[in-house]
């Protein structure tokens, strides 16, 4: 198999998933807490250690920034925490940040995100996975570009990048080169090669594994039926996709 070009992206909780990316040649992390819940702003530590660990040869620090599980329409003072947080981790190390907000019927937020790609300055700002719950994410792109911002992250309108491949295609041939489209969201090393083939500009995937807790079944919050398990990358799943795209 010849080798593809492209980039891939390693979404991580914490130092020891920024070091797997080092390994893989990972161009960025999103540095993110909660992945089972889709992801949620970090604390300033994790990404202090993250932008540690990376190093100064190490893959980009991209920090996602979302306040709270649930949707993304935001009120006032989520969109100013997300603002206050953007501008914090751009000020400590963060490459960039990955950011989405909706408004009430659902489309893209072009005031919010407005406030949140300026908050960036210099930085890379990514439109991600809210493109996705948009009616029209073609549509959604043009506003992305509009807006000036780096890339989307996208899984092409559907639970999974791999039932997502034609819409991934008609984004890839709608952006144009105007703006980078990165696939994720369920990416393992079995659909790498075909995701990459739409024509995407990296693939996005945690490579993750559970690993279970010993709280024993004290109920700890309401989405929570105990301590249970929780999530760390795995280093065999990362390095499995790198193999599977032969790079």
């Amino acid at each position: 198999m010849d080798a593809v070009n492209i980039a891939l992206e390693l979404a991580v909780q914490d130092p020891a998933g920024v070091r797997v990316a080092r390994e893989i040649g990972a161009a960025r992390v999103e540095l993110t807490q909660a992945l089972a819940l889709g992801g949620l702003t970090p604390s300033p530590a994790t990404l202090q250690l993250a932008r540690e660990a990376a190093g100064e040869s190490g893959p980009e620090i991209h920090v996602l920034i979302r306040p709270r599980a649930g949707g993304f329409h935001y009120d006032a003072d989520e969109v100013a925490l997300s603002v206050r947080d953007v501008e914090w981790a751009v000020a400590n190390g963060a490459d960039g940040v990955v950011i989405g907000a909706l408004d009430a019927s659902g489309a893209l937020d072009l005031d919010a995100m407005a406030r949140l790609r300026d908050a960036a300055g210099e930085a890379s700002v990514t439109l991600h996975r809210a493109i996705d719950v948009t009616v029209d994410p073609v549509a959604t792109l043009e506003h992305a570009v509009e807006l000036g911002l780096r890339r989307v992250l996208t899984s092409g309108g559907a639970s999974t990048a791999i039932e997502g491949v034609d819409t991934l295609r008609a984004l890839v041939k709608a952006a144009d080169g105007r703006i980078e489209i990165m696939a994720g969201s369920g990416v393992v090393a079995t659909g790498a090669a075909l995701l990459a083939a739409t024509g995407v500009d990296a693939l996005h995937f945690s490579a993750k594994r559970a690993v279970a807790g010993d709280g024993g079944q004290v109920r700890m919050g309401s989405a929570s039926d105990g301590v249970g398990e929780y999530e760390v990358t795995d280093r065999d799943a990362a390095f499995a996709v790198r193999r599977a795209l032969a790079l």
